[in-house]
């Protein structure tokens, strides 16, 4: 898989160096609380490893990045394209920046970017969708920035911290996307 380079990160290929970085992150909370229901419990460093052995190997159906820093391509997070499927033409984005000293810093942003450039343009994708949860604002903003529209709602879909929130579904068109970047 080829490197993408940003103007302050690279998206890289997995490499067993990653595992501290995330270890990091995978069993905290304040960094969990955006993703799946999978990181409700602790993740053991077996999991982690096999998790890692599997990205390294292709052997899982996703197919993704190491969200790296350009300069040193030290463990930023993750950006993976799941569930390709290819007749047709789309797939569903998963991202984590690990590092909670770099969020809100536009990373999030440029990683998905590259991404959905090289989903486009390379892969000729026609759509990637993603989930989000209704309570991570921050999220929702980045991924309409990057031309992601709220496609739906599953009401009351998802129960942490004492109460039930929405799951918004959201996707770009290849079309939305490149209509997007041809006006900047």
């Amino acid at each position: 898989m080829p490197r993408l380079f940003g103007e302050s990160i690279v998206l890289r290929e997995y490499r067993w160096e990653d595992l501290d970085g995330i270890r990091n992150w995978v069993n905290d909370s304040e960094v969990t609380q955006f993703l799946s229901g999978l990181f409700l419990y602790p993740h053991t460093l077996h999991q982690s490893e096999n998790y890692l052995r599997m990205m390294i190997e292709q052997k899982s159906e996703a197919r993704g990045f190491v969200i790296a820093d350009k300069d040193t391509l030290e463990y930023i997070g993750q950006i993976d394209l799941i569930k390709v499927d290819w007749v047709t033409r789309k797939a569903t984005l998963g991202i984590v920046i690990g590092r909670k000293e770099l969020h809100g810093k536009g990373i999030g942003t440029e990683a998905i970017k590259l991404l959905l450039d090289f989903a486009f343009n390379q892969l000729n994708l026609n759509k990637v969708d993603l989930t989000v949860r209704d309570y991570n604002k921050r999220g929702i903003r980045c991924y309409e920035k990057c031309g992601f529209v709220e496609e739906g709602r599953l009401r009351e879909d998802y129960y942490i911290n004492g109460k039930y929130t929405d799951t918004v579904l959201m996707g770009c068109l290849k079309r939305e996307f490149l209509l997007l970047n041809i006006k900047k």
